[in-house]
């Protein structure tokens, strides 16, 4: 798989990234045997790019990746996570933390905000114990939309701290709004930006936030590249979700006209989605969450392959409004057998919550 350089750091990583968050436990059970089995695919796939956080599942997303990951050269692949919320203990326990988190996982933990300069420390140092690692490749601040002044001068500056001592490779933020993550780009030394729905077939509105990193050096990689659903599949249905609430009608419609643009050219929509932010040079990975082998494997292969140009000439048509003369014939690209299945969707919530 294509390697892609972080910001002006050594740290390299896979167009297609994985993101852990259904290993956590994301909305429903995941078992030991499937995630092990699913992180296993993407390794035979090619995939060295494995995103994580503290949030998923309490703490089980990183053992998860940490145990799968434990036999490999800590050379072959990149790992990042994230910092802001501390796990501590949970003095009034209900039983599962899927009312208050999202995971179907045991709420003996809860996630206490914490973006001060000890906090990262003490996030990050968890981390690495759960995962087994001396070492972080890319740490992100995690969400600090209602935190931002001690995430700007603490938070990034403790991380800048790390990178220069070698703990971290690279130093970034994630999030899923356009406007602060600007903030970052203009104010920190952020090496990378990780931007959730937010630079998709459905949504351009980060390409001004792509415009500011290009001018500063700093990369981007592309989160919930099917906006929690819409773009998930090759035929939209009725019901689809964008952004965690049933699309509008207009997007569902847009939706449609995508996908039809995609069979003509013998491949699906999902496979466009998954090309679509690297188009932009400053992205460097496009990160999907995955909780089976299949998904992996499916998103693999188009990640793998790009679509043809006058594919992508009648998706922009699409977008815009102005509808080009239809292709002579259909492109010669087999089409993809398996399509993505509506867990893919899950990479949204690998940094939007």
């Amino acid at each position: 798989m294509n390697l892609r350089t972080i910001g002006r750091t050594p740290v390299r990583v896979g167009e297609l990234g994985f993101g852990a968050a259904p290993l956590g436990n994301l909305y429903s059970a995941v078992d030991d045997a499937t995630a092990g089995a699913t992180i296993e695919a993407a390794w035979a796939a090619g995939v060295r790019h494995f995103d994580t956080a503290p949030h998923y599942g309490l703490g089980l997303s990183e053992r998860r990746l940490g145990r799968a990951l434990a036999g490999r050269p800590r050379d072959r692949f990149t790992l990042s996570t994230k910092v802001g919320r501390l796990l501590v203990t949970n003095p009034h326990p209900t039983g599962s933390d899927l009312a208050a988190g999202g995971f179907d996982v045991p709420d003996t933990s809860v996630r206490r905000p914490d973006y001060s300069r000890d906090g990262v420390l003490r996030s990050l140092e968890a981390s690495r114990a759960r995962l087994g690692v001396d070492r972080i490749d890319i740490v992100y601040v995690h969400d600090p939309d209602e935190h931002m002044d001690t995430a700007v001068d603490q938070a990034v500056p403790a991380l800048v701290e790390l990178r220069e001592q070698g703990v971290v490779g690279a130093v970034g933020v994630g999030m899923n709004s356009v406007p602060p993550l600007l903030r970052f780009v203009a104010e920190t030394d952020v090496d990378v930006v990780m931007v959730a729905g937010r630079w998709t077939l459905a949504d351009r509105s980060a390409l001004p936030l792509l415009a500011a990193c290009a001018d500063r050096g700093v990369s981007a990689v592309a989160a919930a590249p099917f906006n929690s659903g819409l773009l998930s599949s090759p035929s939209p249905a009725d019901g689809a979700y964008f952004d965690y609430r049933p699309a509008p009608a207009d997007l569902l419609a847009r939706a449609r006209a995508l996908a039809g643009v995609c069979r003509r050219h013998g491949t699906v929509l999902p496979h466009a989605a998954i090309r679509f932010p690297l188009r932009h040079p400053v992205v460097a990975s496009v990160v999907a969450g995955f909780r089976t082998p299949e998904e992996v494997r499916s998103a693999a292969r188009w990640a793998a392959r790009d679509l043809p140009s006058r594919a992508w000439e009648e998706l922009e048509a699409v977008v815009t409004g102005e509808a080009p003369e239809p292709a002579a014939k259909p492109s010669a690209e087999p089409a993809d057998e398996q399509a993505a299945e509506p867990a893919d969707e899950q990479a949204g919530e690998n940094t939007a919550s």
